[in-house]
């Protein structure tokens, strides 16, 4: 008996010093950005412009990992990964989707993976960029860098690299990150996204700029105070910039619903469910509009995979335009979550006084 808790007492030794060297490792190689970074961009410099509309498109692709046939085990599913063959499938169907719509001014995109095992380490940044390279300027801000994820235990995430990235049909004069706070203390940090949102700055002949900025915020939250500084670092940069007389839209997956949200009629034969955080009504000043489509969901549950009427669906993805921007038209583009567990959502936009 003696020998067989001694036996216990060395193997529990072992893990716990395996594990503490883990964790020392995983903090010494911790992804640490600045809390602003100029963006390395593909841009071909051009003119001031002078058009004053524009259709938008914010797209979180879920990795191509997150499609129909998936739950996943950080929403209260079982599955960590979908298999290669069919990440490999929503990849071509996404690159698919951003051909057939080039008549896109700028495209928001989060969760793009570069060198991930939950994407089989499918380098989507690259095949997404190529494809675009011949008609937009692109910019990458990289939000997840992580050597390991160690949970679920049984079947670790592992290895993930991932971020946000921006594609513009115009030079840009200015492409740079901007850290959100971190929003969990040490070790829950050194496997959580760093979050961020990236600033595309274009000129127009007026003297002015458009500033473009696409987001992706908190989700899974462990302390609210962090999620509220994230959303005041966005909103004063928001500010800031139209107080200067330019034209301000942020787009993206921003986790939470619009401030009052309701569906409107059968909300497309989906079942809505309310998200958990809902954005504050007056948060932004009363003149800045919310550019919202309530006919059709962008975003749904993950507990199972995807059923029509049967998954919970809610609207978490949408724009936020300063008060010289009107907004033309907005829309869920409803694709029943086929490649992603976020629907695309399109946006046109005219700006004032623009000549």
């Amino acid at each position: 008996m003696k020998k067989f808790l001694k036996y216990l007492l060395y193997t529990a030794l072992a893990v716990a010093f395996a594990f503490a060297l883990f964790l020392g490792w995983t903090t010494l190689v911790e992804y640490r950005p600045d809390a602003d970074e100029t963006l390395e961009n593909s841009t071909r410099l051009q003119n001031p412009i002078s058009k004053d509309t524009f259709n938008l498109m914010s797209w979180n692709i879920g990795y191509a990992g997150l499609g129909a046939e998936m739950d996943f085990f950080y929403d209260s599913g079982s599955r960590v990964r979908s298999s290669r063959k069919m990440v490999r499938k929503h990849v071509d169907n996404i690159k698919q989707f951003l051909k057939q719509n080039d008549s896109i001014d700028f495209w928001f995109i989060q969760e793009i993976d570069i060198d991930s095992k939950r994407s089989w380490s499918i380098n989507e940044l690259k095949e997404v960029s190529t494809l675009l390279n011949n008609n937009y300027n692109v910019a990458f801000a990289k939000n997840y860098d992580v050597p390991f994820v160690p949970v679920p235990f049984t079947n670790p995430m592992g290895h993930a690299k991932s971020g946000i990235f921006s594609a513009s049909k115009y030079g840009f004069t200015e492409a740079k990150r901007y850290a959100y706070p971190l929003i969990a203390p040490w070790p829950q940090r050194l496997f959580l996204l760093h979050r961020c949102f990236i600033l595309l700055r274009i000129p127009l002949k007026t003297g002015r700029d458009l500033v473009v900025i696409n987001t992706h915020n908190t989700a899974y939250i462990y302390d609210s105070t962090l999620r509220m500084k994230e959303l005041h670092i966005l909103r004063k940069k928001m500010t800031d910039e139209y107080a200067k007389g330019n034209y301000v839209v942020a787009g993206g997956d921003w986790n939470q619903n619009p401030p009052g949200f309701k569906p409107s009629g059968n909300f497309n034969g989906q079942r809505f469910v309310a998200a958990k955080l809902q954005l504050a009504s007056g948060f932004f000043p009363n003149n800045w509009t919310i550019a919202y489509d309530n006919k059709a969901p962008s975003n749904r549950q993950n507990y199972k995979p995807f059923v029509k009427g049967e998954n919970g669906t809610t609207v978490i993805d949408f724009f936020v335009l300063s008060p010289n921007i009107e907004l033309l038209t907005v829309k869920n583009i409803d694709l029943n979550f086929s490649d992603s567990d976020h629907n695309p959502v399109f946006a046109k936009i005219k700006l004032s006084d623009v000549k």
